[in-house]
């Protein structure tokens, strides 16, 4: 059975040090799933992300790297407008998740794609109501507890929000 550990990262720096810890942890890119809304400028960062990749490899572990180049290292980063709710950048499994059926749920496209990923349905609209807030929602999907343990022990250490785990059927991929 795989479980789900996530979390609500303040801002992009805090983003970029979890997923950037996540990737040093060996966790597969395809099994983390990032969301965020598209703010003044961010539909640039996510076409960035898309295209200057291997520039960003290039850096490497150097200081100061680039948002885009840490983020784009996830599976499947686009932008998407959820109707009635607005842009988002979305990269990972939830990505999947927002383009399917979600969007066609009574609890609108952000929650029910979070419960139709297992959470809860009291957690996702808590998770709905920060990402709307511009927090951004990462989360990992692992089916090895010690994966469970090291993700919670990441985002605690670097200081995430509304750190939660749960058992899911399955993660659409």
């Amino acid at each position: 059975m795989k479980n789900a550990v996530y979390c609500i990262a303040k801002n992009r720096i805090q983003a970029e040090t979890i997923v950037e810890n996540l990737k040093i942890a060996g966790l597969p890119s395809q099994d983390i799933s990032v969301l965020f809304p598209d703010q003044t400028g961010s539909r640039d960062f996510a076409h960035e992300q898309n295209t200057k990749l291997p520039e960003g490899a290039a850096a490497g572990g150097v200081a100061g790297m680039s948002v885009g180049a840490i983020l784009g290292w996830l599976t499947g980063i686009g932008s998407l407008a959820i109707p009635g709710v607005g842009p988002f950048i979305a990269a990972g499994p939830i990505m999947a998740a927002l383009g399917g059926a979600a969007l066609g749920t009574a609890a609108g496209g952000i929650i029910g794609a979070l419960v139709g990923m297992g959470i809860p349905e009291y957690e996702a609209k808590l998770y709905d109501g920060k990402i709307r807030d511009g927090n951004i929602l990462i989360s990992v999907h692992t089916d090895n507890s010690d994966q469970v343990h090291k993700t919670k022990d990441i985002y605690k250490n670097a200081g995430a929000e509304d750190i939660n785990s749960t058992s899911e059927a399955s993660v659409p991929s």
